[in-house]
């Protein structure tokens, strides 16, 4: 058998290459998806905390908010007494984008899990939640430490 991490690595390639060419269809570019999703679940955010949650720089994060902003997917505003922080929230267009997505993800799930049981699934979620964990722990660790 193939070692973890790239086990890890193949499957996440594939995964993302399937719901990145549906996500094309619609129009969106990588690192969309995944910010009209984190929108969806959380409402109206802040640029540091969509990086983090989407695990990726906040930089980068700028570029993809400019974007989406630019195609009426989000906007941006400030709020009243923060003047250092721009406050996301979906447009109507973004929040039809972030439906639309959640059926893509929906389908990449299914046909990725479609050899598991329901027992088998939930319990690959639990361990894959379990290494997430485990993983941020020892970030946080060496952040700590510098």
């Amino acid at each position: 058998m193939e070692s973890l991490h790239y086990l890890l690595m193949k499957s996440n390639a594939m995964l993302s290459r399937r719901i990145l060419s549906e996500a094309g269809k619609l129009g969106l570019t990588p690192g969309q998806p995944k910010v009209l999703e984190f929108l969806l679940h959380h409402g109206e955010s802040d640029q540091k905390t969509i990086a983090a949650y989407c695990e990726i720089e906040p930089a980068t994060v700028g570029s993809i908010l400019l974007r989406m902003e630019e195609g009426g997917l989000i906007l941006r505003r400030q709020k009243a007494g923060n003047r250092r922080s721009l406050y996301v929230s979906l447009t109507e267009k973004g929040l039809e984008a972030a439906n639309r997505m959640t059926g893509v993800f929906h389908d990449a799930e299914t046909i990725a899990s479609a050899e598991l049981s329901d027992e088998e699934e939930a319990r690959l979620r639990e361990l894959l939640d379990k290494l997430c964990t485990a993983m941020e722990s020892q970030n946080e660790g060496k952040k700590n430490k510098t």
